[in-house]
């Protein structure tokens, strides 16, 4: 009977914390270094448009995988 329950036991979780980490701020840092080269390139309409998104996509991201990791 204890056998069979070695299977449910969680192991090590490290991989997820760093997955959730990558899907909070991967998108962000990426948005932002394409709205810097727009920025400094002739599209600074575009470029800021792109650090809008970053920061929208910063706050939305620290929400939900904050509430994940905090275990709400």
């Amino acid at each position: 009977m204890i056998a069979n329950t070695i299977f449910l036991e969680v192991g090590n979780l490290d991989g997820l914390v760093y997955l959730i980490l990558l899907i909070l701020l991967g998108p962000p840092i990426f948005l932002s270094i394409i709205g810097l080269i727009l920025f400094k390139t002739k599209n600074r309409k575009a470029g800021k448009i792109f650090f809008i998104l970053a920061g929208i996509y910063l706050v939305v991201g620290l929400g939900i995988c904050g509430a994940l990791m905090a275990g709400f």
